[in-house]
Parts: C-alpha cells; sequence; structure tokens
C-alpha cells in the first residue's frame, strides 16, 4: 500500500521533469538520489562539492576528504561535481545572413567552478546552458553567410564560448569549448553547392588543359626558333670559312673556348678525364684548325664544282639561228 501511494505521487513529479527535458531529469535525478544522508562523519569523494545547509541555511562547502557535521541541523542539500561534463545541444534550425535556413546541433564542454553559485545562483544549471547556447547559436550564425559558416567553423565555437562564459559566471559555471557536431542543409542548397563545386571543377580542368596546349605550342616554336638560329649560324660560318680571316677567326675562338674549359674542371665531380696533351694549347688549336681546312676546302671545291657545271650548262645551250624564209618559185 505504501510502495503504491508512493509511486503515484512520484509520477506527477516524473511527468513534468520529463516535459522540461532531458537535462533537467538529469540533474534532478543526479541531484536527489545522490544526496547522503548525515551520519555525522561524512567522506566526501574526489572532484566533489557538497553543499550543507544548517536549519535551512547555507553552512558551508564540504571538501574532500572527512568532514564532521551535526545531526539534525546540519543537511547535505546539494552535491556538485567538479569534473568535466559534456551536454548535447539539441538540433535547432537557425538562418543564416543570407537567408539560407539550416539545421545545426552540437556538443557542450563545461565545469562547475563555484560550487555555492552553481547550488543557489540558478535553478537548473545544465538546462540553463543549454538554452543559452542555443540562442547564442541562432545569433552568431545569423550574423554569416552560408558559404562562410564551414569555413568560420572555429570562429564560430570561439564565439559561442565567449558569450556564454559571460552570461554564466553569475552562476559559478564556466565553458571549456563548444563544438559544432553536424550541419545539416536543405536538400535544394545542398544540390545547387554540388552542382557549384562541380562547375568550378569542369572549368579548372579546362583551364589546365588550355595552359597546356599554350606551353606545347610555345616549347614548338622555340625549338624551331632554336633550329632556324643554328641553321643561320652554320650558312654564316661556312661562309666565313671561304676567306682567309674567317680560318684566323675560327682558330682564335677555338683557342680561347679551349682555354675558358679548364676554368670549369672539378666544379662538380672530382674524377676528371684530361687528354694526354692537355697543356698543348697549340696543338689542340692546330688539330681544330686542320678539321677547320678540310671544311673549308670541301666548300670551296663543292662551290667551284657547281660554278663550274653552272658554266657548262650555259655553253651546252643550243644557239638559236634566225629563220629564213624559202627562196619563192616565180
Amino acid at each position: 500500500m505504501l510502495a503504491s501511494t508512493l509511486r503515484a505521487a512520484a509520477r506527477p513529479c516524473r511527468s513534468l521533469l520529463q516535459s522540461r527535458g532531458p537535462a533537467v531529469l538529469t540533474q534532478a535525478v543526479r541531484a536527489r538520489s545522490h544526496l547522503p544522508l548525515n551520519t555525522v562523519v561524512l567522506f566526501v569523494p574526489q572532484q566533489e562539492a557538497w553543499v550543507v545547509e544548517r536549519m535551512g541555511k547555507f553552512h558551508t562547502v564540504l571538501e574532500p576528504g572527512v568532514n564532521v557535521l551535526i545531526p539534525v541541523l546540519d543537511k547535505v542539500k546539494y552535491v556538485q561535481s567538479l569534473k568535466e561534463i559534456a551536454i548535447d545541444v539539441p538540433q535547432q534550425a537557425a538562418i543564416t545572413a543570407d537567408n539560407v535556413a539550416l539545421n545545426i546541433d552540437g556538443v557542450l564542454y563545461l565545469r562547475i567552478v563555484d560550487p555555492y553559485r552553481a547550488s543557489y545562483g540558478v535553478e537548473d544549471p545544465e538546462f540553463a546552458i543549454t538554452q543559452l547556447a542555443q540562442t547564442t547559436m541562432r545569433s552568431e550564425l545569423g550574423k554569416i553567410k552560408l558559404d562562410n559558416v564551414f569555413r568560420e567553423r572555429e570562429s564560430l565555437n570561439l564565439n559561442i564560448v565567449a558569450v556564454i562564459n559571460k552570461a554564466s559566471e553569475a552562476w559559478g559555471i564556466t565553458s571549456l569549448r563548444y563544438e559544432i557536431r553536424d550541419i545539416r542543409l536543405p536538400q535544394r542548397v545542398q544540390d545547387a553547392m554540388q552542382m557549384q563545386v562541380e562547375a568550378e571543377r569542369r572549368k579548372r580542368a579546362t583551364i589546365l588543359e588550355s595552359e597546356g596546349v599554350r606551353e606545347a605550342d610555345a616549347d614548338k616554336i622555340e625549338q624551331v626558333n632554336s633550329a632556324t638560329g643554328k641553321a643561320e649560324g652554320l650558312t654564316i660560318l661556312s661562309e666565313a670559312l671561304k676567306h682567309k680571316q674567317g680560318l684566323n677567326a675560327a682558330s682564335l675562338s677555338a683557342a680561347h673556348s679551349y682555354i675558358a674549359a679548364f676554368q670549369h674542371l672539378a666544379k662538380r665531380n672530382n674524377t676528371l678525364i684530361l687528354p694526354t696533351n692537355a697543356g698543348d694549347v697549340t696543338g689542340v688549336v692546330g688539330s681544330a684548325m686542320t678539321i677547320y681546312n678540310t671544311l673549308a676546302k670541301t666548300i670551296h671545291g663543292n662551290a667551284k664544282d657547281q660554278e663550274d657545271q653552272e658554266e657548262e650548262e650555259e655553253t651546252s645551250e643550243p644557239l638559236s639561228l634566225p629563220s629564213s624564209s624559202p627562196p619563192s618559185s616565180s
């Protein structure tokens, strides 16, 4: 009979707590189910603070360890945990600065720093913090556009923590950090963003392809110009070798190049391969000039043969005689 009466009396209270939310139910169950009885000698666990009232008035806060209370007069009214607490902030709708509705939720990490204020400063600390986090989140999201929500996620978390700490200081609670857990966009907005990303990737691919074609054309033009320059250089060299001054200039250039080559020896590698007559500049230049002379003779011979052939062709052409009309018969 007594048990059924107690259950009937507790049913309205539980219904009221459930209607206010899970945070209130958790706080109420934790505060009421873990209140210790006054057994004169009490052992307070680590990271807990017990708020004691004497004849209905605040008396002291028991520290961890052994504590002694007066029976009947003293009563443990609140038990506050000093550990870090993680609170689930329920999902809610928010509107950005560019009028896009989205659903967002998160997790709030807080800690009680003043058991007295947490007990007497607010009726339900966790419920108050949760509501403050939700309103602050909506307010901060209304200041930024949708494109900046994901980019400024870290700064958004910091702003929410700063606003919560400013309001919860009177409650003896400090917010350590806030983390946005999930951001859900409307399906149409999500599809539009996906199409925008695909368009940006196609544009980037087209630009890279055009740049590749442009670089290939530039390399081709450079190769053609290099080949043309080499051909012109060889033509000029062949014309210069026909004259004596050209041979002297080629001899001086070969000697200068041979001497300058010794300045770059042993700069990169320690292994050197040198000819036996490395110091005989005259001999090396003479060998080079022999090659030049042979080349010049060949060029002169070919030029002379070509001139002779042209002369023979000119002389072998038949002479055109004036045409004479046959005598007419009378």
